[in-house]
């Protein structure tokens, strides 16, 4: 069915908003912070769950740490030649990493060895071991936010890392990386295993932890098993146990979120009551007099139809692009603490874009809808009776 627009009513429309343009401007002013406040929390969410998920899926299936009294410590590397005979186990690879604090910036920065000419478990740490000259103790690759932090505390080409004894070791910034997120690339520094053992005064025969890669990912489950029955005293944490840790995170910060859009809520169907509990006087009378003019009640309700739908209309086009604004422009301030949370112990990173069409139409369907439908159905009530009555 083909859907014609009246242009004459769009036009009476158009005149009546501007005839009341100081409470319609109100209405539309309501609508939008209302519309900004919902869309601005959902892009924020969509924005950190995309970072998160796409950090997990990039990690190994299975992270195998040296539990004692519930205190991650030192892993033997000889545990590598107990696992890798394991059925299913494509790849075993011991790890060495540690945070290190950088006092000047009051931030934690994630320091990361590598072997340049062994296979690496992730694809980014591949391109850096081949793009990259890291086979030395005095240099190393930094990210994009470690770099910022680095330069504006005067470290541009080198940087001093102070070791367990009290010492020094320089070591040389040799370049920059980008990560395949913005979570990796925000705070890792990328340096020979040779250099990260002397920082973090690690053992040659130990680990921090290692790292398994398996085969056929349905097979993690039976490969765990046997690594725990070889190993009882180790933790074994699965990509699936990270995610159900983000997701716990987050089922605890939208309580936050709820609480604020109930309060949205609330005030926007405030608002749809006011609308609902009937028209004006003035209202109701020019309803009657465009009846004694000869106008129909399908008239009547598509002018109605045209006032609602050009006020909430506009009112979310706006909401929505504030929020755009708010949020990937100016990266959503104080606001994004909320499902971040606040720390002067990391550094910073940038949401990153999401365009998510669901989100988008939720907010739709939860505001133009609702408020075209509390103005026709006061106005249908109000048209179905005789014009004199209503003039009366």
């Amino acid at each position: 069915m083909k859907i014609k627009i009246n242009f004459y009513l769009l036009e009476y429309a158009l005149s009546t908003l501007l005839r009341q343009k100081r409470k319609n401007i109100f209405i539309i002013t309501v609508f939008t912070l209302l519309t900004f406040i919902l869309s601005s929390t959902f892009f924020i969410t969509n924005s950190i769950k995309y970072e998160l998920n796409t950090t997990v899926d990039s990690l190994p299936e299975i992270i195998i740490q040296n539990l004692k009294a519930g205190k991650s410590y030192d892993i033997d590397t000889s545990v590598v030649d107990t696992i890798i005979p394991i059925a299913g186990v494509e790849d075993v690879t011991p790890r060495i990493w540690g945070y290190y604090f950088f006092k000047n910036a009051g931030v934690n920065f994630t320091i990361i060895g590598i072997d340049q000419f062994e296979k690496q478990y992730k694809s980014s740490f591949d391109a850096i071991a081949n793009n990259f000259k890291i086979d030395d103790d005095s240099s190393m690759i930094v990210g994009l936010g470690v770099q910022k932090i680095l330069h504006d505390n005067y470290y541009k080409e080198y940087f001093n890392f102070i070791k367990p004894d009290g010492s020094f070791k320089k070591i040389k910034i040799a370049g920059v990386f980008k990560g395949e997120t913005q979570l990796e690339s925000n705070d890792v520094i990328v340096l020979s295993k040779i250099a990260i053992r002397e920082i973090l005064d690690i053992d040659e025969y130990t680990a921090t932890d290692i790292v398994v890669k398996v085969k056929n990912k349905d097979e993690i489950p039976t490969v765990v098993q046997k690594i725990q029955e070889l190993y009882p005293s180790f933790r074994i944490i699965t990509n699936e146990d990270i995610k159900v840790s983000y997701q716990n995170i987050f089922d605890y910060k939208s309580g936050l979120f709820l609480a604020l859009f109930i309060i949205s809520l609330f005030t926007f169907f405030m608002v749809i009551y006011d609308k609902t509990s009937g028209l004006t006087s003035e209202e109701k009378k020019e309803i009657g007099i465009l009846k004694a003019l000869g106008w129909t009640v399908d008239d009547i309700l598509k002018e109605k139809f045209y006032e609602s739908f050009l006020i909430s209309f506009i009112a979310y086009i706006c909401g929505i692009l504030l929020a755009f604004i708010f949020v990937y422009i100016f990266q959503a301030p104080l606001l994004r603490d909320v499902f971040v949370g606040y720390s002067d112990l990391k550094t910073t990173f940038e949401l990153p874009f999401v365009l998510d069409l669901q989100t988008l139409a939720l907010v739709f369907f939860l505001s133009v809808p609702i408020y075209i439908a509390a103005t026709i159905i006061p106005s249908w009530r109000i048209a179905t009776l005789d014009a004199d009555e209503v003039i009366r």
